[in-house]
């Protein structure tokens, strides 16, 4: 085992196999994410078959990391695996591997919690970044505004009361017929469309701090696909009606994360999560940070999709696990909760 060697990064929480390594420095030598299609024909994740999934892909994947990275077990300081929060088989599947690698090379294990590596990744990339920092993590399961005051260290100030952001779009899309994940032809379809055809209502709970709520949105995207679909409503461009839906689900979390970044005078903004990947949430918060004198550190693509690299950089600056055989999964893990095996509290 290297003292100061890289860390190998696993992430198995949902839908996506993913193994990265990590240098000391934080260069991430190797970022290799698989995403399951076999959830295509059910319309959604199915929790046992991403287990299975993982099993069968993940020593390739971790394979291909090291093979990348020209790096061999023996150079690494550690493995850092998500714990947490996520689907409890497809976690104790990444959990398991990880463990029985680290007992049986000697080296280090790391548990850590998948949100907290979403709101490193600006710090990834933009090691520049100056403290504190507002995120906005956003995905199928997540809608959280995080301030990061410093690695490792956060507050949570904002949440969904209900449905997800990620859920809402690909519950929508999936009305429309468009296959799982439905988000990102959402984001294909919507981008050249126009935005202003169709008012979408927006929950803003103005007053009551920065929690979210997208089910409202969802209801009433439903009931208007409806009417149109059955002639109580005139027909609409199809790209259209996305843009308008799109925008009402980003114009809600864009109105939250400027607010809370202008009411606690944080200037440097971000967002992290599969739904930052979508070009019009992306687009949204660049405009709005220019509006407002705003630093916004946007990740590339590959790194708001689950990925390992995350996992990784965090296990940099995290301790490990003094008894590596009883690291547990914790599928309701909070954001700055304490890790105590044996619970998600």
């Amino acid at each position: 085992m290297s003292a100061h060697g890289p860390i190998l990064g696993i992430e198995t929480s949902c839908d996506e196999t993913a193994a990265a390594v990590v240098s000391p420095d934080g260069h991430i030598l190797s970022n290799i994410i698989f995403s399951h299609t076999v959830h295509t024909a059910y319309g959604g994740v199915v929790p046992e078959l991403a287990s299975r999934e993982h099993a069968g892909r993940l020593p390739s994947v971790v394979g291909q990391a090291l093979e990348k990275a020209a790096v061999g077990w023996g150079d690494l300081k550690g493995i850092a695996v998500t714990a947490g929060p996520g689907l409890v088989g497809c976690l104790l599947v990444g959990l398991a591997y990880a463990r029985a690698a680290a007992r049986a090379r000697g080296i280090a294990l790391y548990a850590v919690n998948h949100l907290e590596g979403h709101a490193h990744t600006p710090a990834m990339e933009a090691p520049d970044i100056e403290y504190p920092y507002l995120v906005l993590i956003a995905s199928g399961g997540h809608s959280s505004l995080v301030v990061v005051e410093q690695p490792g260290h956060f507050r949570e100030i904002g949440r969904t009361r209900d449905d997800a952001a990620g859920e809402a779009l690909d519950k929508v899309g999936k009305l429309m017929g468009l296959d799982y994940p439905a988000g990102p032809q959402l984001d294909r379809i919507g981008h050249s469309g126009r935005a202003d055809t169709i008012s979408f209502p927006r929950a803003r709970f103005d007053g009551q701090g920065y929690d979210f709520s997208f089910s409202g949105v969802k209801t009433a995207a439903a009931q208007d696909w409806s009417d149109r679909r059955s002639g109580k409503k005139p027909e609409v461009n199809l790209s259209d009606w996305a843009a308008s839906f799109e925008l009402a689900v980003m114009d809600a979390l864009c109105d939250k994360l400027f607010r809370a970044a202008i009411d606690l005078k944080i200037r440097t903004i971000s967002v992290a999560g599969g739904v930052a990947r979508n070009r019009r949430l992306r687009n949204m918060v660049d405009e709005w940070a220019r509006r407002e004198g705003l630093r916004a550190v946007i990740p590339r693509g590959e790194w708001c999709a689950d990925n390992a690299a995350m996992i990784a950089a965090v296990g940099l600056y995290q301790n490990a696990c003094e008894n590596p055989s009883l690291t547990d999964a914790f599928p309701n893990w909070g954001l700055g909760k304490p890790y105590t095996t044996g619970s998600d509290k």
